[in-house]
Formats: C-alpha cells, sequence, structure tokens
C-alpha cells in the first residue's frame, strides 16, 4: 500500500495534480479518506519562466494590449537652434501672434526663439525640446492665421527692390516705399541696404527727387518735442534719421513724414558719408 501511494503521488505531482490524505490507514497507524485526484484543465500553454529576479512588467503584455507610451511622438525636427531663413521668420511670426515672443522676426533661431518653442510645447503637453519638429509646427499653424509680409518683417530685414532708374547715376538715398528699404548708391552700385518706416496716412512721406539741405546729427524736433538724431532733411521738415520708436516697435508705429531707420550703427555712418546736395529719391 506504501509504494503504491507513493507512486499515485509522483504521478499526481508530475500531472500538476493537488492531492489530499487518503482516508485509509497510511502506515503511521491513522486512517485516511480515500485519495482525490484532480487535473486542471488549460487552455493555454503555461507561460515561459521570465528568469531569476524577474518583475511582472518585465513579462510579455497581454495578447492585443498596448504598450502605454512614456511621451508624445515629436516627429522629424524642422528647425532648432542656430538656423536661419524664411521659415524660422514664419515661425517666429506665428509664435508672436500666440503671445510666446514679443521681438519681431528676425529670421535666426536664437535663444529667445527656443525659449518661445520650449513654452508653446508645455502649455500644450508636448516634449519642451526647443526644437520645432513636425507635431509642433503643425499644432502652431492650426492656432494661428498666415502672416502678412509686415508681420514676417515687423523689425525690418525684407529684401529691397530693384532700384528705381532716377537712382542709377551720382550719390543718392534711393528710398522704396514698396520694399520699405534704403539703398545709398554711388553711380549705380549699392553700397549699403537698410530698412525704413515711412510717416502715416495723416501725415505722408512725400514721393519725388529731392537734395539733402542740410544735416544735423542731434536734432530735435520743434513740432512734436521728439528727439530727430542724424537728421538729413531733403523736403521741409521732413528729412531721414534714427528712430527709437522704429527699433522698439517696428512697423507697428509710423512717423510724422519722416524716414525713419532703426540700425542705429547704419544711419551713424550714412551720416558721415552723405553730404549736402546728396540726391534723395523716394519712390514706388
Amino acid at each position: 500500500m506504501g509504494r503504491g501511494f507513493a507512486a499515485l503521488l509522483v504521478l499526481a505531482m508530475a500531472c500538476g495534480c493537488t492531492v489530499q490524505g487518503s482516508g485509509e490507514d497510511g502506515g503511521d497507524g491513522k486512517r485516511h479518506l480515500p485519495v482525490r485526484i484532480e487535473v486542471p484543465k488549460r487552455s493555454t500553454p503555461p507561460a515561459q519562466d521570465p528568469g531569476p529576479g524577474a518583475t511582472p512588467s518585465a513579462q510579455d503584455p497581454k495578447p492585443g494590449a498596448t504598450p502605454p507610451s512614456t511621451s508624445a511622438a515629436s516627429g522629424p525636427v524642422l528647425w532648432s537652434r542656430g538656423d536661419t531663413g524664411p521659415g524660422v521668420r514664419e515661425l517666429q511670426a506665428r509664435l508672436r501672434q500666440v503671445a510666446w515672443l514679443y521681438d519681431g522676426p528676425t529670421g535666426s533661431y536664437d535663444d529667445l526663439t527656443e525659449r518661445a518653442v520650449k513654452g508653446f510645447q508645455g502649455k500644450r503637453g508636448l516634449p519642451r525640446t526647443g526644437r520645432t519638429d513636425t507635431v509642433t509646427w503643425k499644432r502652431l499653424k492650426a492656432m494661428t492665421h498666415e502672416p502678412g509680409k509686415w508681420e514676417l518683417y515687423l523689425m525690418g530685414g525684407q529684401p529691397a527692390d530693384a532700384p528705381d532708374p532716377r537712382c542709377l547715376t551720382g550719390r543718392v538715398l534711393c528710398i522704396s516705399k514698396t520694399s520699405r528699404t534704403l539703398r545709398w548708391m554711388i553711380d549705380g552700385r549699392t553700397l549699403t541696404t537698410v530698412s525704413v518706416r515711412f510717416g502715416s496716412v495723416g501725415t505722408p512721406t512725400r514721393e519725388g527727387v529731392f537734395r539733402v539741405y542740410w544735416k544735423s546729427r542731434h536734432h530735435v524736433s520743434t513740432l512734436y518735442d521728439s528727439p530727430m538724431p542724424y537728421a538729413m532733411f531733403f523736403s521741409g521738415g521732413q528729412a531721414v534719421h534714427y528712430s527709437a520708436d522704429f527699433a522698439a516697435h517696428g512697423y507697428a508705429g509710423g512717423s510724422h513724414g519722416c524716414v525713419n531707420v532703426r540700425d542705429e550703427g547704419t544711419i551713424a555712418s550714412l551720416f558721415a558719408q552723405v553730404r549736402n546736395g546728396d540726391k534723395v529719391v523716394v519712390h514706388w
């Protein structure tokens, strides 16, 4: 009986059974209940041993389960710090629309642009990389409108258009209202190009051919009590001069008829080169 019970017990263990004690005498002088063997049914094979020290997360997921995502997908990077070009300029113009960037578009992906992109990404649950990837760009475009020309060039930097034919001879300040640029030209050759701003609707900048008749390095307007440094007068009270307001606000403002220059270094250089009697052409 002892051998038979032992054999039965080995068989039960090999089959994964549960064994309960018997009511028969097992040789220890006590009575045991009959042996009952239960073999559980399995619909799938047992999982493989994940090995020592494994945790439940290290095992294979259930069929059809999707592993949790650790971060939002970002897609390929379009622009990052150090990049330049029209795409960066549009990015900056759109960031201005949603108040993440306050400086005017420059076309250069600098530290301010990187910081603005990080802020925009963090606000919308995207990875805060500071790089403009396809997901970030798509989200920003959905929230903004297509920027116009002077949104893209709010602080200047736009390309100059072709010079007026009247600018091709002599020493000329060739000023285009179309591209909002001033060319300093000598005998048809452009030496300097700079962004400029004009008068408002009520006080427009006059068009035509003029001559510089007076230069005033530290001029202050007696009519508007405002500084006009590096002023080069060409038509009545209208002059080409540096404007701190243009430097601060770009094309969001306007002059009282003068031709404003926002780059102080450039206007200082022009002031040193331009002579009384040099031609001024203001054209479309």
